[in-house]
């Protein structure tokens, strides 16, 4: 009996490691994603030692160099943020008279209300709370506009699906900074607004903004016309504002609900090869990969995951196949991250995009995603 019972601890010791190894098999080493993310922030800060304006597609690159330094620890990047904050006087747009600010599409100073200028705050309220020396004038202006913007009776600031990646996690952060659960108020004020013009009960997705809505616009084969980078930006956002929001807020049901089913949705409509089309729900659309969309869904993914928000058995399939895609075809050689769609707002049919098709939000959304996958490896 004890020889049976010394046999059966040794059988459990050598099946328990395996068990463990299967759950994950198909999945990178951790020190193996460490490196791809140095590796490709490394190329892109050295590519480009100019720091550029606080519009959204910097800002965007920016919340992914955060998350790159949280995994990895490399002031360097910290260091990369923070002086392109200073370049940027920790303002996104320019103008000091709220009685001139806009929130209709524009890239001038008075266009302080629109979300393309507002994504920076997020990155500077990160920095705030990580250097070893805040300075208010870090948080100032990200306070005086979100402030403004909430004693306006006006709900329709977000009136496009990117909007709800620029603008939803600063309000969430600035809770969290603040404790003022107005921001929180506001946010699901200004979300519902969106919703109402932008949302598709059927599948849980959202157009990029009012004139895409079927049955007015179409797709190629007369299908609904989700835009990949659009839901991109959405499902990045809703894991942003479950992050930071407390789980027990009369609101936070509602985003949970509304992350889950787009992530149901999005699992089943994946590309064999790993990727979404630009026209989720059209392939042929316009056909190839698009690494954007894929990120930020892959980021979404890995997030729920990790949080326990989402089942593991039911979506890290998902992952294993858009995480292969966004190593193996978008990842280049040099470290650039290709098979991006450049700026836009719709697929567009007959668009190149290929290897050769980087930019800025593309890497950042990659960053998003390998910080969380080398969470999932190592927490």
């Amino acid at each position: 009996m004890r020889f049976f019972q010394v046999s059966l601890t040794a059988l459990l010791i050598f099946l328990l490691p395996s068990c463990h190894g299967n759950k994950k098999s198909g999945l990178p080493n951790p020190q193996d994603v460490r490196s791809l993310i140095v590796k490709v922030n490394d190329h892109w800060q050295q590519s480009h030692p100019e720091h550029g304006r606080a519009f959204w597609d910097n800002a965007a690159y920016h919340t992914g160099n955060i998350e790159a330094y949280k995994v990895t620890g490399l002031d360097r990047y910290l260091n990369y943020s923070r002086e392109w904050a200073e370049h940027n006087r920790w303002m996104g747009a320019g103008s000091f008279n709220p009685e001139n600010w806009k929130y209709s599409y524009g890239e001038s100073d008075e266009y302080v209300l629109f979300g393309d200028w507002q994504i920076c705050f997020q990155t500077y309220i990160d920095l705030y709370n990580l250097v070893g020396d805040p300075d208010e004038k870090m948080v100032a202006r990200a306070k005086e506009v979100m402030q403004y913007q909430m004693s306006t009776d006006t709900v329709d600031y977000w009136w496009w699906a990117d909007g709800l990646y620029m603008v939803m996690p600063v309000m969430t952060k600035l809770y969290k900074l603040t404790g003022e659960e107005q921001y929180l108020d506001k946010l699901f004020e200004y979300y519902s607004y969106a919703k109402s013009i932008m949302y598709d009960d059927e599948t849980g997705l959202f157009f990029r903004d009012a004139r895409y809505v079927f049955p007015k616009h179409k797709s190629l084969n007369g299908k609904k016309d989700f835009w990949a980078r659009g839901d991109g930006w959405v499902f990045a956002g809703l894991a942003k504002v479950l992050q930071d929001m407390p789980p027990d807020h009369q609101h936070y049901s509602s985003f949970l609900e509304d992350f889950k089913r787009m992530a149901n949705t999005l699992k089943d409509v994946q590309q064999p090869d790993g990727y979404w089309t630009r026209s989720i729900l059209d392939p042929e659309h316009s056909p190839g990969p698009e690494t954007s969309g894929t990120a930020f869904f892959t980021y979404g993914f890995l997030w729920g995951i990790n949080n326990d928000i989402l089942e593991e058995e039911t979506y890290l399939p998902t992952v294993k196949k858009s995480w292969n895609y966004l190593v193996n075809t978008a990842l280049q050689k040099d470290g650039s991250i290709g098979y991006v769609q450049p700026v836009g707002e719709r697929a567009i049919p007959g668009q190149v995009v290929d290897q050769n098709s980087t930019s800025n939000f593309g890497t950042g959304a990659f960053l998003l995603a390998a910080s969380e996958m080398y969470r999932l490896l190592t927490e």
